[in-house]
């Protein structure tokens, strides 16, 4: 029989605290969003979560361990709808994947992100040669990915984009426009390929 090791005392530990410190629903931290369906988790650690009254989250959906979800610039903001950004049933959000909303990001049911996918619905403008970019702010467009889709590692969707239903995007691709139902893309920016 083997021997019980400190590293495996420590393993044990660490894997303990993180089943328990998984945001869950009828957890405390559950309930700050507008809607947390049942049997669905926020690993632990998540990295920025802040404006969860306005994150809607379906059931049986996995969001993984140093994942961001934000909506608006700040905790506390005044925003302009109730609910803003939407995660449907069935999915999995990759670890460490970032969502922004600031007006409107949906994502359809069984919807499957790789690690380190980024989503946002706001972007920065160089209109003015005498500001900073980052203070230089675009207008918002609305976001919407499909139902049964597929994301690949680094995939970055920027503002105004719509993806069909079950659409695979390639590995490290930036969505810059529109992508039909049914379609494989990849790129930088993403085309489609078939």
């Amino acid at each position: 029989m083997a021997r019980l090791t400190i590293g495996d005392v420590v393993l044990s530990l660490w894997e303990s605290l993180h089943e328990r410190a998984a945001i869950k629903p009828g957890s405390t931290r559950a309930s700050r969003f507008a809607s947390f369906g049942s049997k669905s988790i926020i690993c632990f650690p998540p990295q920025v979560l802040f404006n969860e009254h306005a994150i809607v989250i379906g059931q049986n959906t996995a969001i993984g361990p140093h994942c961001s979800l934000t909506v608006g610039m700040a905790p506390g903001q005044e925003l302009i709808a109730p609910e803003i950004l939407r995660i449907g049933d069935r999915c999995v959000i990759g670890r460490g994947c970032s969502i922004a909303a600031h007006l409107d990001i949906e994502i359809g049911d069984d919807v499957f992100f790789g690690p380190n996918v980024f989503v946002t619905d706001q972007n920065h403008a160089n209109t003015d040669q005498n500001a900073p970019i980052g203070k230089q702010l675009q207008a918002e467009r609305a976001v919407k990915i499909g139902s049964r889709s597929w994301l690949g590692t680094g995939v970055v969707v920027t503002p105004g984009v719509t993806i069909g239903e079950g659409v695979m995007v390639g590995a490290n691709s930036v969505v810059t426009r529109d992508l039909p139902d049914g379609c494989v893309a990849a790129g930088a920016p993403a085309k489609v390929l078939a």
